[in-house]
């Protein structure tokens, strides 16, 4: 089971890969597509930045016992992030994101033990808070990194722990198969098993079974696969069971 400090490095990790990666493009190279549908670089940036502004409010509202932001609060922000040229969405996100992560590293004992808030349909408490943030960085991170070198994985680091919690994710991506079946799908790096059943609903299960499998897949490409990200150009195409995963891309088509 991953300690909260794993997380709190993770997301460090995400938010310095992250800036390695974007502070030094220039203003020409930070308006070229990133693999995301119709974001520039530059407005993964404003999305990454909006959210680490939005995800501290989060943490406010877990410290004081408040009730999180809504909508009213949200929609300003992303149209203050909307309005800004390109570069300024780069610098500002990796600043807010710096603080952002400071903030989380310095946190009394005490803060990061009572933390608790309803946030996204859940009661998570600060490890919770930041499997979500995670999950949201190193995957759009990786839409930067794989724009500017196609060999580009999600940091291994957010792999081994964001694996054992794709089960959520399937069942909240997921589009039902018009022929379900049922797949028993083994990871590797880490090793993990699955069932995953595409209908009528998507369930993806942990699996501790030693019957054979239908796919072996990297983990880094499950996670991608089932947050529509994996294509035939940064996928493996020669492990056992391959042959699926064009109709899992119909399963999970992104979100």
């Amino acid at each position: 089971m991953p300690e909260l400090a794993d997380w709190i490095t993770a997301v460090r990790h995400s938010h310095d890969r992250f800036a390695a990666l974007v502070l030094p493009l220039d203003a020409e190279q930070v308006q070229h597509p990133s693999y995301a549908d119709d974001w520039s670089v530059a407005q993964v940036a404003s999305h990454l930045g909006s959210q680490a502004e939005i995800f501290g409010l989060v943490l406010d509202a877990g410290l004081t016992g408040d009730e999180p932001p809504g909508g009213e609060v949200f929609r300003p922000l992303w149209d203050k992030w909307d309005n800004r040229p390109a570069p300024l969405q780069v610098s500002e996100s990796v600043r807010v994101n710096e603080e952002f992560v400071s903030r989380i590293e310095n946190l009394p004992e005490s803060d990061r033990t009572r933390f608790k808030v309803s946030f996204a349909g859940r009661e998570p408490d600060l490890s919770g808070l930041l499997t979500l943030r995670l999950a949201e960085h190193a995957l759009h991170t990786w839409d930067v990194a794989v724009a500017l070198d196609s060999s580009a994985v999600v940091a291994p680091d957010a792999v081994d722990l964001l694996i054992d919690y794709l089960p959520a994710t399937a069942a909240y991506a997921g589009r039902p198969a018009e022929q379900a079946r049922t797949l028993a799908i083994e990871t590797v790096d880490p090793i993990r098993r699955f069932t995953l059943v595409t209908g009528p609903k998507v369930l993806l299960s942990h699996d501790s079974g030693t019957e054979p499998v239908d796919l072996i897949i990297p983990a880094e490409e499950l996670i991608r696969l089932v947050y529509g990200r994996l294509d035939p150009e940064n996928s493996s195409a020669t492990l056992p069971g391959h042959e699926v995963i064009p109709e899992l891309r119909q399963v999970f088509q992104g979100f």
